[in-house]
């Protein structure tokens, strides 16, 4: 018997590499130093002078299940890519390069090339060389069709302009900047109550969507890495946090120092329409709801109440949409980290 009669196949794995090998390259920045197929990834980090490595590992959830059912593997890579460039991005991090892990029951050369397509065009939209990877076949482990996607993110910050919330004061104001839909968190429960409770199929076109299902829940979880560096490297970016999976209560407090809380005005943005279609769908209750969901709202931003004109004004020459959602206030004796309004 050979390999290929256990399930694995060599060389569709030497076909799948061929074609991600150059979607690789095509990312490459001056720190690579090996090209795709060696055994590990050298990268120099000449020209830093007091470096510190900033890390994270991440996956897209089960928004790969949406991918599957609707045959569309191009976009859950850059997703991936820009959900670890944000969670490095918030502590002052410049990212330096990316691996991902692709790993599948029956490997199919096509659907894996398709999916480093798009971790490739997320690593040149931040600057980031995707300098290696594992593509692992298993048979007996994923279902027909399926894989799994996860990914992990080295980047660089000078050690004085780390982001690390420690400047945060009470009175600070928070900035946040929109997501374009779901992102990568709430996918298990969106997936249910579209696809279960509705009964909407992929390609149902909703009027509250303005599209097709598939189309809404496939939207790309957008990168804040300009935003964010433009107002670190202005200096008044006090404190970031990335809203994924918890959401705003979870999320926000993450930044911020012992006695501190964050006040949310609810009114302050409007909550798009997919998050209204699943809480009706689902009457999700409202705790459940705000720890789900990003509610339209991907990046919270901490700035002094005295620089805030001159914050908004760089998201502003940038393009980047923003609104003022909250303030940094005192927390009361066991009080909650996050108070709504």
């Amino acid at each position: 018997m050979r390999y290929h009669d256990a399930g694995v196949d060599i060389d569709e794995s030497d076909r799948a590499i061929s074609l991600i090998r150059k979607l690789a390259r095509d990312t490459f920045t001056p720190g690579v130093l090996t090209d795709i197929g060696s055994f590990g990834a050298c990268y120099s980090i000449a020209g830093w002078k007091n470096p510190v490595l900033i890390s994270s590992a991440d996956g897209v959830g089960t928004k790969i299940k949406v991918a599957f059912i609707t045959g569309r593997h191009d976009t859950v890579g850059e997703d991936l890519v820009n959900h670890c460039v944000n969670d490095i991005a918030v502590q002052g991090a410049q990212p330096l390069f990316f691996l991902d892990y692709f790993a599948t029951g029956k490997l199919e050369a096509g659907v894996a090339a398709q999916v480093v397509s798009g971790l490739a065009r997320g690593c040149r939209q931040n600057g980031c060389a995707l300098i290696g990877g594992e593509t692992a076949e298993m048979p007996g482990l994923y279902a027909p069709g399926e894989y799994d996607l996860a990914g992990f993110i080295v980047g660089a910050a000078e050690r004085r302009a780390l982001v690390t919330g420690k400047r945060i004061r009470i009175g600070d104001v928070l900035l946040g900047l929109p997501s374009t839909g779901l992102h990568t968190n709430g996918y298990s429960l969106a997936r249910k109550l579209l696809f279960e409770v509705a009964g909407y199929p992929p390609s149902s076109v909703v009027p509250e969507l303005g599209g097709t299902v598939a189309d809404a829940l496939l939207q790309v979880h957008r990168s804040y890495l300009k935003p964010i560096r433009a107002l670190a490297e202005a200096g008044l970016l006090r404190g970031a946090a990335h809203i994924t999976g918890g959401g705003l209560t979870d999320n926000t407090p993450r930044m911020l120092p012992d006695g501190m809380a964050a006040e949310i005005d609810t009114a302050a943005w409007t909550i798009p329409p997919i998050f209204e279609l699943l809480r009706k769908l689902g009457n999700i209750p409202e705790a459940d709801y705000r720890r789900t969901f990003n509610l339209g709202i991907g990046m919270v931003l901490a700035v002094g109440e005295r620089q805030v004109r001159r914050a908004e004004a760089m998201l502003e020459k940038l393009g980047e949409p923003h609104c003022v959602v909250g303030r940094v206030v005192a927390r009361k004796p066991r009080g909650p980290r996050v108070v709504y309004r």
